[in-house]
């Protein structure tokens, strides 16, 4: 029997035919943490090229500054978009950014996590009783971070304190001992561990604490168009979205290949590329009806806490393009 494997990669690798019009150009914010890694992919790999998309990043490093691009017009898409961070602008402003894309997390496609000191003595999210914590910047991981953490029982101020901090900053201030603890992402938890610096406590927190099931997926973040270029350029939108596709598709079939970029875009070193976590990155058109009801269960629980203004149907701002 033929395996259909090699086929495949060789389909994703195949050029497209590039079209004749001069290539539309699309501003792309990215913040840059591994999960940013399939437009990395459709650029290198040349997948926004074949499409007739001339792309570049806008670096942003906190979703709000990201919302506020796309309603300035500054971007006309963003790479990993907080998902709340989504749906709270679309709940005040409908069609502001719609996800093409949704990346799924657990404690399998690791992205959002507990990690503590090196030499904390924590096995548990309860045992951070009395620590200092910092946390992922943007309103919804500090949110994230917080209900965790009560849902474990513990509370702020009485239990513990937190701040938030610039990813670039974490595992500095948890070698120095300034923290004892750090809701923080991929590559820096990473990092942080091979580095000395931190030991990894608990992944995947989002689905096992907030929504209950271990292997539920935590659609934390997405790639987003805004619904002006949406409606303005739809074709051009269209192939955007075509590229991202293959770039996911080759993520997923091969994720050896495309590690490299982490080395070359994310300040990863060449040894720890390898065992960088990656999520699960899923376009919309290919999502099942469970992933979505976990993807609104995650929505309303941010509405009961604060994060999420208003109740919203996570159907409004999906697209599949």
């Amino acid at each position: 029997m033929i395996s259909r494997r090699p086929l495949l990669l060789a389909a994703l690798a195949a050029p497209t035919i590039a079209h004749a019009q001069a290539p539309d150009r699309v501003r792309v914010a990215v913040f840059n943490v591994s999960s940013a890694l399939p437009y990395y992919v459709a650029v290198e790999r040349g997948f926004f090229a074949a499409n007739g998309i001339e792309a570049s990043a806008v670096p942003l490093q906190a979703a709000p500054l990201i919302v506020q691009s796309m309603i300035s017009g500054d971007v006309e898409a963003a790479s990993n978009l907080v998902t709340l961070e989504g749906a709270n602008i679309n709940a005040r402003r409908a069609n502001t950014a719609i996800y093409i894309a949704l990346n799924g997390q657990n404690a399998q496609y690791q992205m959002e996590q507990f990690v503590v000191r090196s030499g904390s003595t924590a096995q548990s999210i309860r045992d951070l009783k009395g620590a200092r914590i910092l946390s992922a910047p943007g309103p919804a991981n500090i949110s994230a971070a917080r209900a965790v953490l009560a849902a474990n029982g513990l509370q702020e101020g009485r239990d513990y304190t937190i701040q938030e901090q610039q990813m670039g900053v974490h595992v500095g201030a948890l070698a120095a001992g300034t923290f004892d603890a750090a809701y923080t992402l991929e590559p820096v938890a990473t990092i942080a561990e091979r580095a000395g610096a931190a030991r990894r406590l608990e992944t995947g927190v989002i689905a096992t604490h907030l929504l209950g099931r271990r292997d539920a997926q935590a659609w934390a973040a997405g790639a987003a168009l805004t619904g002006k270029f949406i409606t303005e350029k739809p074709a051009a939108a269209q192939r955007f979205a075509a590229a991202w596709a293959r770039a996911c598709a080759l993520i997923a079939a091969d994720p050896t290949a495309v590690r490299p970029l982490l080395v070359q875009h994310m300040q990863t070193s060449a040894e720890l590329a390898p065992t960088i976590p990656l999520v699960n990155f899923r376009m919309v058109k290919d999502m099942t009806a469970e992933e979505i009801a976990d993807f609104q269960k995650f929505v309303d629980l941010a509405v009961a806490q604060g994060v999420v203004r208003d109740r919203i149907e996570v159907r409004s701002f999906l697209r599949a393009l």
